[in-house]
């Protein structure tokens, strides 16, 4: 009992629960608006609880969202194109980072700081030849300048995989080679199976980078069937304003995909996480 009433650990609980109100409470809005009618959201008295709440029109916000601006499709759109590029990712990504961490050549180093480098390039400055090169290509108005380029470039990816496979114990890979596989069938046989934790880490990170990406699909798509989500947004707001209470329900919807992702990995993200070392 002494130790549940010390002062300084009473401090530090009420210090996270702070923090933790802080981080939810703009969710919480979102969620209280999603249910607000129009006029309701900018009342002078801001009010948590909407007046409609468990009242017959409850779920208009979601029905115009979902109905009326085709979001699903968007939603569907944006779950295509992050789901491709985050399986092109892990792949790619996962045999580069076996050849930088268990295979031995010349400029090995070298050649793995240039992919470290690339980290620190801001995607802006190679827009504009990416678009030459896909639109001489003919992909615009088509889903691969959204995938192609995440699922070839991914140099976290390596550096994640990189520093997961450099601890795997050297006794197994002996043990492998004894049996006569070569360095692909070492790769897919013995490696990746016991990757899971970092294949979920980079799953969830490149699944949440490409369906929060906005810059590729606003350069690469203007038809409104090939939108999305991220661009279906966009819809709810105006030059002259927005319809706030339209605009946060689509974005508590958009955050579903990428929520259930991760409560669906969270166990093998947490280990990806304490294994590789990344804070």
């Amino acid at each position: 009992m002494k130790n549940l009433l010390n002062p300084k650990k009473i401090l530090i609980i009420l210090i996270f629960l702070l923090v933790s109100f802080t981080t939810i409470f703009p969710f919480l809005w979102m969620l209280a608006t999603s249910f607000k009618a129009h006029g309701e959201v900018f009342s002078l008295t801001p009010q948590f609880i909407p007046d409609n709440l468990f009242e017959p029109g409850m779920w208009d916000n979601y029905v115009a969202v979902l109905q009326d601006y085709n979001f699903i499709r968007f939603l569907l759109n944006s779950t295509l194109v992050a789901g491709l590029a985050t399986l092109g990712q892990i792949f790619t990504c996962s045999l580069g980072g076996f050849a930088f961490a268990r295979m031995k050549f010349p400029g090995k180093e070298f050649l793995f700081a240039l992919v470290l480098a690339t980290m620190m390039m801001p995607q802006e400055n190679t827009i504009i030849p990416e678009f030459l090169l896909m639109l001489n290509l003919g992909w615009y108005n088509t889903y691969l300048p959204l995938i192609v380029p995440s699922a070839l470039i991914g140099s976290f990816g390596v550096f994640l995989f990189r520093t997961f496979f450099e601890d795997f114990p050297t006794t197994l890979e002996d043990a492998a080679f004894i049996d006569g596989v070569n360095s692909l069938q070492m790769f897919y046989k013995v490696f990746l199976p016991n990757a899971k934790p970092a294949v979920a880490t980079l799953g969830i990170i490149a699944f949440m980078n490409n369906w929060n990406e906005l810059l590729r699909p606003v350069v690469y798509i203007d038809r409104m069937d090939l939108y999305t989500a991220t661009m279906g947004l966009a819809l709810f707001q105006g030059a002259y304003g927005a319809q706030w209470h339209l605009l946060l329900t689509a974005a508590l919807i958009s955050v579903f995909p990428v929520l259930v992702v991760y409560v669906a990995l969270q166990k093998y993200f947490v280990k990806g996480m304490l294994s590789s070392g990344i804070d």
